[in-house]
């Protein structure tokens, strides 16, 4: 398949989102509006009212025409009429404002609910979910779809519906003071408008979704460009990226073309509708004028009505876009909602209540994919209070182990008990909340360094984020930046080198001051030197806590209770350091090996 049909090509997620329908869309929107019913009731209240001002005004229009069409001796000026004119143009006006004043907290309230609601359900969705989305993808949508929530709100409740009322009013004082012709005239000129708009706007409504298909394609490709800076400089491929991005860019520029140019269509073929209906209701009238069943002032008022009705109708075909579009954008955004949580909370689950647990994996069988599986039977325990390490080669699923303990997926047999409760009975939130982990790769939020670590623990003063970087030693390297513990650290860290974003990671674990710990290579990015001082701290903080120690570099793991040695998702060897080294299996020959490299080193740096 070449790039261009990849790019365009909408995956099973996707034309799930796209297949939900209008009626679902808005049936989803509704119990979101239940609670603002009276607001929703007092704004149309207020539309109804401006819609009877706006009909009086052609009204008094036309006894201002015929009482100023007498003789000039007899001419008074209708004073009141005047004063009644001006005060029902001025009516209207302000009860249009006051709806907009009465709506607006409705549909700014609306968008933020539904918004944040889709924010957190993401935030719930399991590891799985975010290894495969598109940060630039999703960000998009929830954020074209959250505006269009208060776009359909104002289109449909205050602008459609308003134009049929007006139109259902006109068409009734036609037909009370009138020939029933011009009612017929304006019913039928505003069933042929709207049969055509609706007909076009449908037709046009697949290019918009190919354009917000491409524009969601293209957003993706600019953000995983951007957050890949780096590499895309290391090999110097940034026309390479150019040219991916515009090719995204090009299906953009062609849909958003074709919609473009079938709006010519659709204008002409309304501006024909009108025009047709005007002028033969003025022609009617004209005639009535002529043959003195009408006055002047019926004439008046007649063009009146019809002014007021046409500029609305022509606006139809902008509203019913709109609301079509937003309608399309909302069901990209409920579409999120629908993305199943692989991992829940079990009805009933119970808090986890335990400041020295024990941790156990009891033939514990797990696989991403179930065509192939990853851990085979294991158990072990990690006793309150003790250590376990985890030491094997890579791809032997040791960081499959804290993403289990965590709770990111569920396993596929056997299960994880802390303190002999299994973990799925336990609530997520206070058993990731009894959890801390330095993590192997650190990626930071985009903030202050203080920010970073004080994420540990929210409610920690400035004093306990300090102490937390003393622990850690890194506030004397902060203390000597010009910012201090304000400084930036740019999108992921990428301002800080790799053993700054560790500590900075190790000391946000210090602060959360957890019941369970988990190093996964916390040392990795560091030097000898720095990393003696850190494992030394790590050890010290260790005490007390039940600690699950994921390690490549086996002399980090020497004082451990209990090490295990896993190769392809199983445990090959287990014991103490000294036991394992007698032993002389596998974990011997790492030990030699590494001891050998470490030998190297240091023999380099000493020439």
């Amino acid at each position: 398949m070449n790039q261009a049909s990849e790019d365009v090509t909408v995956n099973p997620v996707q034309r799930a989102r796209e297949a939900r329908g209008d009626v679902a869309v808005i049936r989803d929107l509704l119990p979101y509006l239940r609670p603002y019913l009276g607001r929703i009731l007092l704004a149309l209240g207020l539309v109804f009212a401006a819609k009877l001002l706006n009909l009086v005004v052609p009204l008094v229009l036309k006894h201002i025409v015929d009482g100023l069409n007498v003789e000039p001796s007899l001419l008074m000026l209708p004073v009141g009429l005047l004063l009644a004119y001006g005060g029902a143009r001025i009516g209207v006006t302000l009860f249009t404002e006051l709806r907009q004043v009465v709506f607006a907290r409705v549909m700014a309230r609306t968008s933020r609910q539904v918004t944040l609601k889709v924010f957190r359900h993401l935030h719930g969705l399991s590891l799985k979910f975010h290894l495969g989305r598109r940060t630039g993808g999703v960000a998009r949508d929830v954020e074209r779809g959250g505006s269009a929530i208060a776009d359909l709100l104002d289109w449909t409740l205050y602008s459609i519906i308003p134009i049929l009322l007006e139109v259902i009013l006109v068409t009734a004082v036609l037909v009370w003071a009138y020939d029933w012709r011009f009612a017929a005239i304006t019913l039928a000129t505003l069933l042929a408008y709207a049969a055509w708009t609706f007909a076009i706007t449908e037709w046009r409504t697949r290019y918009y979704r190919a354009s917000v298909e491409a524009d969601t394609r293209a957003n993706e490709r600019a953000v995983d460009s951007l957050l890949n800076y780096e590499t895309v400089k290391y090999f110097n491929n940034e026309e390479h990226e150019a040219a991916r991005y515009d090719e995204n860019l090009r299906h953009l520029e062609n849909a958003k073309v074709k919609a473009t140019t079938s709006l010519a269509l659709l204008n002409l073929g309304q501006a024909a509708i009108v025009s047709l209906g005007v002028t033969a209701m003025m022609w009617l009238a004209a005639a009535g004028v002529v043959a003195g069943s009408l006055t002047v002032g019926d004439l008046v008022l007649v063009n009146t009505y019809l002014l007021q009705l046409s500029a609305p109708l022509f606006l139809l075909g902008m509203m019913y876009r709109e609301v079509k579009q937003a309608l399309t954008n909302m069901e990209r955004l409920f579409g999120l909602l629908d993305e199943r949580q692989d991992v829940q909370d079990a009805p009933g689950a119970r808090p986890l209540k335990a400041s020295r647990p024990s941790v156990s994996f009891e033939s514990v069988r797990f696989g991403y994919d179930p065509r192939r599986q990853i851990l085979h039977d294991l158990s072990f325990e990690i006793p309150a209070g003790g250590t376990v390490a985890v030491v094997g080669h890579s791809g032997s699923g040791k960081s499959t182990l804290a993403r289990l303990l965590y709770r990111f997926y569920d396993v596929d047999g056997g299960r994880i008990a802390i303190d002999g409760q299994d973990i799925r009975q336990l609530t997520q939130a206070s058993l990731r909340g009894a959890i801390a982990i330095v993590p192997q790769d650190t990626v930071l939020f985009n903030d202050s360094i203080f920010y970073n670590i004080h994420y540990g623990r929210p409610d920690a003063s400035p004093e306990e984020v300090e102490e937390a970087a003393r622990a850690a030693h890194i506030h004397d390297f902060i203390d000597c930046l010009p910012d201090g513990y304000q400084t930036q650290v740019g999108e992921r860290g990428l301002k800080l080198s790799g053993g700054e974003k560790q500590r900075v990671a190790i000391a946000r674990a210090i602060l959360k001051n957890p019941g369970i710990l988990i190093f996964d290579e916390a040392t990795s990015a560091l030097d000898s030197q720095s990393e003696r001082a850190i494992q030394a701290e790590l050890e010290r903080i260790q005490v007390g806590r039940t600690t699950l120690v994921i390690a490549h570099r086996l002399s980090t793991v020497m004082n451990a209770d209990q090490i295990l040695v896993m190769d392809r998702g199983r445990i090959v060897e287990r014991g103490t350091h000294a036991a394992l080294l007698a032993s002389g299996g596998v974990y011997a020959q790492m030990w030699r090996l590494q001891q050998s490299e470490a030998e190297r080193e240091e023999a380099q740096q000493a020439h």
